[in-house]
């Protein structure tokens, strides 16, 4: 299709497979934390001891000495937690608020109530000495270490510290991976559950279809396409491409695709419904530039005959049985402007004979358009009917046709196709 017109949008995820975290984004954050474990560390002591006795001077491992701000309370925790402090040290015989000392699992109440206040920072847990199933337990609940009260000295406290702010960032940017990869197999299901799946139920033909989006990691991209057998036993196929392959382009498609089909089964054919499209088209773009083409075929119960509609689109590709097959395009003269291009457009619609037996390849401009090679001409048209037909001579039929072709424009454009492709094959075997 006729280069996109420009539009401003956010720049398109990469590449079909699991979607991953922006690498940006963790590049970013990455040195932030490297920025910040290279400053001296600053420590928030939480214990009721108004000397700050517990605590002996702490040094960092490059000698500096680490600060220590120290709070009663958790009141007082929370004035004090400003974005420099690196780790709390937690004393759990501190009373929780609204709970009694003699509760069971006060103290570990206070430090639930701390990973609430505090949720990004570490925290390190200090229990009475020999209370060392109290201390596993709160790692359990979310400390990143625990020490006794009775047994600190500076260096064993520095290096605690250096090692649980460590080990919080290593968690915290672990589990923003797992919630990045969540959200994105989340979208594939989406995105998947919106590819369409034909209604053929009692036709007498074979449905294959192959779709690879252009914009990367995606399953979904500008181009569509549906099928559908309507009560008569006419069966009606169309495919279509939204101008550029964003993820706006693929949601616009998949409106257009549904409305197609609803109004394909409440009867609408031909130009009546291509001029319906056109209106919901102009109603739900985001820009009046925005257009899309669209090629529609009805097959007559029968399967010898068929009605075409093209809106500015490509002309399907008709393969009649024989020793060695030959594709050839269907008429085209007819074709009729792309949707959201010309208000009041009208369609022709083109009586086209199949015959009795034959495979009918409707297709979008992602096949047609790549490279013969790198930085070589396009493959056009006729690049795609002599690759068919050598195809068809090897045998080759169905999905595994459809297959092919897409790998080998593929693989003559020298690198992934920029734009979205999609291909559908109706077979009518006698």
């Amino acid at each position: 299709m006729p280069v996109p017109v420009p539009r401003q949008r956010a720049v398109p995820a990469a590449e079909c497979g699991p979607a991953q975290v922006s690498a940006v984004a963790l590049t970013e954050e990455a040195h932030r934390d490297t920025a910040a474990l290279g400053a001296a560390l600053t420590v928030l002591l939480v214990e009721d001891d108004p000397s700050g006795a517990l605590v002996p001077e702490l040094r960092d491992s490059a000698g500096r000495p680490i600060r220590v701000r120290t709070a009663r309370n958790l009141t007082e925790a929370g004035r004090l937690l400003t974005p420099d402090v690196n780790c709390i040290l937690l004393d759990l015989a501190l009373p929780a608020a609204g709970c009694a000392d003699t509760e069971d699992g006060a103290e570990l109440a206070v430090l639930r109530q701390v990973l609430e206040l505090a949720p990004r920072h570490a925290v390190i847990a200090l229990t009475a000495s020999g209370d060392a199933e109290r201390g596993a337990e709160a790692v359990r609940v979310g400390a990143q270490d625990y020490l006794f009260r009775d047994e600190l000295d500076s260096r064993l406290l520095s290096r605690a510290i250096r090692y649980a702010v460590e080990r919080k960032r290593s968690d915290t940017a672990e589990r923003r991976l797992a919630e990045g990869r969540l959200r994105a197999q989340e979208n594939r299901r989406l995105e998947r559950g919106l590819l369409p799946t034909p209604l053929l139920e009692g036709a007498a033909l074979r449905f294959a279809a192959r779709y690879r989006p252009g914009r990367s990691r995606a399953l979904l991209g500008g181009d569509f396409y549906d099928a559908v057998r309507t009560p008569d036993g006419t069966v009606h196929a169309m495919i279509g491409d939204v101008c550029g392959h964003g993820p706006d382009e693929a949601a616009l498609g998949v409106e257009l695709r549904i409305a197609w089909r609803a109004l394909t089964l409440a009867g609408l054919c031909g130009d009546e419904l291509l001029g319906t499209l056109q209106e919901v088209l102009e109603h739900e773009r985001s820009d009046e530039e925005i257009f899309a083409t669209l090629c529609t075929v009805d097959i007559a119960p029968d399967g010898r005959r068929a009605g075409l509609c093209l809106a500015g689109h490509p002309a399907p590709l008709l393969i009649r049985p024989g020793a060695t097959p030959v594709p050839r395009l269907l008429p085209f003269d007819n074709n009729g402007p792309a949707l959201g291009l010309l208000p009041g457009a009208r369609w022709p619609r083109t009586q086209v004979e199949l015959g009795a037996e034959w495979s009918l390849m409707l297709y979008t401009d992602g096949l047609i358009e790549g490279r013969t090679s790198p930085g070589g001409p396009r493959l056009g048209q006729d690049g795609m009917l002599d690759m068919i037909h050598r195809q068809l001579s090897e045998g080759l039929r169905g999905e595994e046709l459809l297959r092919a072709a897409v790998s080998e424009v593929r693989h003559l454009n020298g690198d992934e196709l920029t734009d979205d492709v999609a291909v559908v094959l109706l077979d009518r075997v006698a």
